[in-house]
């Protein structure tokens, strides 16, 4: 099994068959728009920006698991999105990422890097505050909260999860490495 076996749906209407974005480097990040992290789709769109042409995508899961930080529908998230983050990479439909309802993406994603590094004594402190908050991260390998990041390299491979606590300059140089 790869991450080219799934699907997933779209915002609007349909489903992206992830074997479509074969040979990209892929950024995997489930989202919510009232998080104290939703500042970083400022950054996600700069790298999107800065190296869409080189083969990179974002894919944006908003996901309402989180303190219900995500509390709108599609069409609200992408507006709020587009017009407050000028955001241009795909935002695809709201899923789940833990739990019995949590999108099969999500549970090969947590399989293949079930853990991130945090490093740094406000970062864990920051971490251990959210998981505490957390009512959806029951077993080792959840997503521990909003704006966890999955670096995906050319050939479909889970290269590193991204705690919420690492905004896209962290991201960069390990994003460089891969285009």
């Amino acid at each position: 099994m790869s991450i080219y076996d799934f699907k997933v749906q779209k915002r609007k209407d349909g489903e992206l068959d992830l074997a479509e974005l074969k040979g990209k480097v892929l950024l995997i990040v489930n989202t919510a728009t009232g998080c104290g992290f939703t500042p970083q789709y400022e950054g996600l769109e700069k790298l999107y920006e800065k190296y869409h042409e080189q083969g990179f995508e974002v894919l944006d899961f908003p996901c309402n698991q989180f303190a219900n930080q995500a509390p709108g529908d599609d069409e609200e998230i992408h507006e709020f999105c587009t017009l407050r983050y000028k955001t241009q990479f795909d935002q695809l439909k709201k899923i789940d990422v833990n739990g019995e309802n949590e999108s099969p993406l999500y549970t090969y994603l947590k399989e293949q890097a079930p853990e991130e590094e945090v490093d740094g004594f406000k970062n864990k402190a920051t971490m251990k505050m959210v998981a505490a908050l957390s009512k959806t991260t029951k077993k080792t390998g959840d997503i521990r909260w909003n704006f966890t990041k999955f670096l995906v390299d050319r050939e479909g491979r889970i290269v590193k999860r991204y705690a919420p606590v690492y905004d896209a300059d962290v991201i960069e140089a390990d994003l460089i490495k891969l285009l």
